[in-house]
């Protein structure tokens, strides 16, 4: 997938998604993490996916909202100004502070864990989302 500034956009995975991406293939109902009745097999395109789970939430949301909400929770966590924007993907062309700053993406897996690990304490999770299918 193409980011918008072109940079490589390299992300630890937290302990959720990892266990999530590991019951889905224990449930594994085709070859795809994210199924689609798409001649593809799989999503191509998340709009749909999202405005399934919008119509079956109840929550209309955008994919901004959703950069939106992790970057405030990030903030909200007192997450370094230079994690968060390697998080978002956040050209640090004009700072010169960041200059000096090794990008190992393994630095950014503890404040990774941290978002995740609050946005799990405020949600509900439910078994019935392991194998869903998305139109």
């Amino acid at each position: 997938m193409r980011t918008k500034n072109r940079e490589l956009h390299t992300l630890p995975m937290s302990d959720a998604i990892y266990d999530l991406l590991l019951r889905r293939e224990k449930l594994k109902c085709c070859d795809f993490v994210f199924p689609a009745n798409s001649s593809e097999g799989h999503i191509k395109e998340p709009r749909k996916a999202m405005l399934k789970i919008a119509e079956l939430s109840g929550v209309p949301f955008t994919v901004h909202d959703l950069r939106r909400t992790f970057a405030t929770t990030a903030e909200s966590l007192d997450l370094s100004a230079y994690a968060l924007k390697r998080l978002l993907n956040h050209k640090m062309n004009h700072d010169v502070t960041a200059g000096y700053i090794m990008r190992d993406v393994e630095r950014l897996r503890k404040p990774m864990q941290r978002i995740t690990n609050f946005l799990i304490s405020h949600m509900h999770q439910s078994e019935n989302l392991e194998c869903f299918e998305y139109d």
